[in-house]
């Protein structure tokens, strides 16, 4: 059980300690976005660093957009010094969907390479370039993976080259489309992989009509059923409807064979995460 904490467009470490707090018992790690959207934002660094001093485990978001091999490879030593211990290897939104159109992106390496690297590190205890490490970091090597985008028949391919690449666990786009998931896991335990990684299935509580009408037509790679918009459109309380599928979600997931967990995406509605948890008895957590 994973869930977001999304860090805010401040200094302030209140906020970041507040939703640590409000969620630490009721999921098993909490992923620290980096710069989402592209948007400037606390660090995840720093952020994760404030969720482990209020006792939730982060998992450091770490993008290849903003950082070349010598800051990744450095920032993720000193995560680890520090005592993180889950990185989560992303691209990262382009910089032109933010606030800061005009900055030159990076893009040094890839996800994937990112991951190697990172496997590299801890496992060899090398760094790029072969030079020893006197102590390799200590991560669980996290990667995305979305099994909605076309064409699909490579969708399990991407997730076997990240797996290969050190993937520890992969988390999923956000499901609405149990069908097409269902295949994208049929296809994914024909390859074995299910037993080699740990697949977390990504979903979104709805808040309004509009939201799933805006990740329907405008969120590419994200595939939103027409019952689940006729549901949202039918309903006198949209978001208590929302919640109500979403839940509804996460008890399906649950009987999938391979899905070994649920990472909830309740951006800017983290408030609505412990409730997420309760109604689909996933709370109390099992101790670590």
């Amino acid at each position: 059980m994973t869930a977001e904490i999304g860090p805010p467009k401040s200094a302030n470490p209140e906020i970041v300690r507040r939703y640590a707090r409000l969620l630490r018992e009721h999921g098993d790690a909490f992923n620290v976005t980096d710069n989402q959207t592209a948007i400037v934002r606390m660090s995840s660094f720093a952020s994760a660093l404030i969720c482990l001093q209020e006792g939730a485990e982060p998992i450091m978001q770490m993008t290849c957009r903003d950082r070349n091999r010598i800051a990744l490879q450095s920032d993720l030593l000193g995560a680890s010094a520090l005592g993180v211990r889950n990185v989560l290897c992303l691209s990262g939104d382009h910089q032109t969907f933010g606030n800061q159109r005009e900055a030159k992106n990076v893009y040094d390496i890839d996800s994937t390479q990112e991951l190697q690297m990172f496997k590299m590190m801890r496992d060899e205890r090398r760094i790029l370039g072969d030079d020893e490490l006197e102590e390799g970091p200590k991560m669980f090597l996290g990667a995305v993976e979305n099994p909605f985008a076309d064409p699909f028949e490579f969708r399990v391919a991407r997730l076997a080259k990240k797996v290969s690449a050190g993937a520890d666990f992969v988390q999923t786009q956000a499901v609405f489309d149990m069908e097409r998931f269902e295949r994208w896991m049929s296809a994914a335990r024909d390859r074995g992989l299910d037993r080699k990684v740990h697949i977390i299935a990504g979903v979104v509580p709805l808040k309004s009509l509009g939201a799933a009408n805006y990740m329907k037509k405008k969120v590419p790679g994200m595939i939103v059923p027409d019952h689940i918009i006729e549901r949202m459109r039918k309903a006198t309380d949209a978001k208590s409807e929302g919640i109500r599928i979403c839940v509804e979600q996460i008890e399906h997931l649950m009987t999938i064979k391979g899905v070994h967990g649920v990472h909830i995406m309740a951006v800017n509605w983290e408030e609505k995460v412990p409730e997420i948890v309760e109604k689909a008895n996933l709370h109390p957590r099992p101790p670590p």
